[in-house]
């Protein structure tokens, strides 16, 4: 029973708790992330020339017949596949513009509400502190 409950103990720490929702919520980001750049980003591209990056390769034999697409030049023979990686930097490139435009308006907010002036002093306040300083100047 011990066990159990350092086991909850452990499970229920406000760190771990905060990183599991951390992961849903970037697992949920990243869905975004992928659809802006398939349904977005990609058919803009496409106007400019070719969208698809994933049959992007360099064969590596003579074997491969030329235009083949990537999966049917594996079968073939080795080939070095950059067009995903060209779509993976894309990606990292685009996720972490979006990052750090949402860590820019996160500590523009901050700013913004340590920057707020202090209430003024209800009036009593202010009455009585002109009270103290009429005494002293006595």
């Amino acid at each position: 029973m011990g066990m159990l409950k350092e086991f909850k103990d452990f499970a229920m720490r406000g760190n771990v708790v905060d990183m599991a929702v951390g992961i849903m919520i970037g697992g949920a980001f990243g869905g975004i992330v992928n659809s802006l750049i398939n349904d977005i980003v990609m058919p803009v591209v496409s106007i400019f020339g070719k969208a698809d990056f994933s049959n992007l390769y360099v064969p590596l034999s003579d074997k491969i017949t030329e235009g083949a697409t990537l999966q049917a030049a594996r079968a073939q023979g080795p080939v070095l596949a950059y067009g995903n990686f060209i779509t993976i930097v894309i990606n990292f490139i685009i996720l972490a513009f979006a990052i750090f435009m949402m860590v820019k308006a996160m500590n523009r907010l901050k700013k913004e509400e340590a920057a707020a002036p202090p209430p003024a002093p209800p009036e009593d306040v202010v009455l009585l502190r002109e009270i103290r300083d009429a005494l002293k100047s006595r």
